[in-house]
């Protein structure tokens, strides 16, 4: 479960990602666009070219959570 605290950093990426990509591109692209460290506990969070969909990507200290959401 991912907690969610007054503390916690949310980072959204100001371009589009390629959802093709799973946890491993998402995390090499928080390393290069973003320059943070995928493992340093912050939420992390893409859309898509269309805006259609978010994906979530954060690590709880024992492995990665990637999290998808479809808008409407």
């Amino acid at each position: 479960m991912i907690a969610l605290t007054p503390r916690l950093r949310v980072l959204v990426a100001a371009a589009p990602a390629d959802f093709r990509c799973g946890i491993d591109g998402l995390a090499r692209r928080v390393r290069q666009a973003l320059a943070e460290d995928p493992f340093g506990g912050e939420v992390f969070v893409f859309r898509n070219r269309r805006g259609t969909a978010i994906k979530l990507l954060a690590h709880d200290g024992q492995g990665f959570w990637l999290c998808q959401k479809r808008l409407l």
